[in-house]
């Protein structure tokens, strides 16, 4: 690990004009002593490292010395396109790579662009995980992650929703996906394509073995499709509704935003009263009734009727608490 860790601190050094041995020592997580230590071993092995005694001094590559050592690794080059995901490159175990690339990059890039990394870093930030709720990271996501850099074949034990068993199977590991803080694998098991939480995982066992990817398979088009054909998996159950004209604009913002664009285009004409009859598919009625409240006196429930009765003895409710408020 000291030669891995030699090599980061001439790039750093070559990526900037200098730095201070407590810059180095936070870069590579160990001790000023250390990095004492490491900057005279380079010198003695002929990289000329420049030590600068006092307050303002620090090291510094003599000379515009370079190193040859910039060329990117392939587990490099793939985590650099991940380096606006801190979070997520940490959970899959490709931090230190992707530190790597980043100082490989950042010292063959010239000068007038050495500030562009940190330009971007600046400006750009994505974080994956939803409000109000605790993303938890998988034990085994390092070596889901690991085989599907690697394309090998993965053993897979996962628990199965509604069963006492664990089930077992080989899977070829063709991609990642986090969803709102929930990490899923896309794998390819007897000759068809499916969707695993890698949290149901219980054990996985990374074959020696390597797979042949179908250069075909695009996974951002299929976690569009199988998403979608889930999200509308779950509506099971219609209910009619009559919308005022705020109602309709509201409703795809409360409601699965396809079965609302389903229901109000198939809607007729507005009534007298400028609204407009649509049944929309929703998950069940006690999900509808939560999503739906909020939309208050713009909608009106038609059917089914217990639904209908809900809503009106929370307006019922509502009347109690208001009613005599001036």
């Amino acid at each position: 690990m000291r030669a891995a860790r030699l090599i980061r601190m001439v790039l750093l050094l070559q990526a900037r004009p200098g730095m201070t041995a407590a810059e180095l020592s936070r870069e590579l997580e160990v001790s000023e002593r250390t990095v004492t230590r490491d900057a005279q071993a380079l010198s003695e092995a002929g990289v000329p490292v420049y030590a600068e005694r006092g307050r303002a001094g620090g090291y510094r590559l003599v000379g515009g010395y370079r190193t040859g050592l910039t060329g990117l690794a392939r587990d490099e080059a793939e985590a650099l396109f991940l380096s606006g995901l801190p979070s997520a490159l940490r959970e899959m175990g490709l931090a230190d790579a992707a530190s790597a690339a980043r100082l490989k990059v950042s010292a063959a890039l010239t000068p007038a662009l050495r500030d562009a990394p940190a330009g971007a870093g600046r400006r750009f930030h994505l974080d994956a995980p939803g409000w109000y709720q605790e993303p938890v990271t998988p034990d085994l996501l390092p070596a889901v992650a690991d085989a599907v850099w690697r394309d090998r074949l993965l053993l897979a034990r996962y628990r199965r929703a509604g069963r006492d068993t664990d089930a077992e199977r080989e899977l070829a590991p063709y991609g990642l996906v986090l969803k709102a803080g929930v990490w899923y694998l896309c794998a390819r098991a007897d000759d068809e394509f499916r969707v695993y939480r890698i949290d149901r995982f219980t054990a996985v066992t990374v074959s020696g073995t390597p797979f042949v990817r179908d250069e075909g398979f695009d996974l951002p088009a299929f976690w569009e499709e199988r998403s979608a054909a889930f999200a509308r998996s779950l509506l099971r159950t219609e209910v009619t509704l009559r919308l005022s004209e705020a109602a309709v604009r509201r409703l795809p913002h409360i409601v699965d935003r396809a079965a609302a664009r389903e229901a109000l285009e198939a809607a007729g004409a507005p009534d007298g009263d400028g609204r407009v009859t649509v049944t929309l598919a929703v998950e069940s009625p006690d999900v509808a009734y939560g999503q739906l409240l909020g939309l208050g006196p713009e909608l009106e429930v038609l059917e089914p009727p217990a639904l209908r009765e809900r809503f009106a003895a929370a307006a019922a409710r509502l009347h109690a608490l208001y009613g005599g408020t001036p």
